[in-house]
């Protein structure tokens, strides 16, 4: 399983998991985009690249996908696959996806913002924990 919902009451969350830093942050996206929108429709016809850095990993995640969710908006993206290399506290992605279709693409929430209420990064533990505004 490389990540799963879990329940909040006025918001919604995902536990992403992963035996690296790398695969832990591309599932924590993957499960982001998951509440978003039904990815087994997500074509990745598309790439963005995305860099960040944090030497702390909770900051890391939440400007990771606070980029993510930027392209979302800004250039109507939905990303499914994610290649991520993190660096010395550096972060460098490739992202691929295509653009909304609303003819093939359900949308499911709207998600605002990754916050840090309950964050939990724990590379050690292979776990990340984030809960996201709707």
């Amino acid at each position: 399983m490389r990540y799963e919902e879990i329940e909040h009451t006025a918001d919604v969350g995902i536990r992403a998991f992963g035996s690296t830093m790398n695969e832990l942050f591309a599932n924590a996206a993957e499960g982001m985009f998951s509440l978003i929108a039904d990815l087994s429709k997500v074509r990745t016809i598309g790439e963005v690249e995305v860099r960040t850095a944090s030497e702390d990993p909770g900051e890391l995640m939440v400007q990771w996908l606070t980029e993510l969710l930027f392209l979302h908006e800004t250039q109507r993206l939905l990303l499914r696959e994610f290649d991520v290399t993190i660096e010395d506290g550096q972060l460098q992605a490739r992202a691929r996806g295509e653009r909304i279709d609303k003819r093939r693409h359900e949308l499911r929430l709207v998600v605002k913002a990754a916050t840090y209420y309950r964050l939990r990064v724990d590379p050690d533990a292979g776990v990340a924990e984030i809960i996201f505004d709707i």
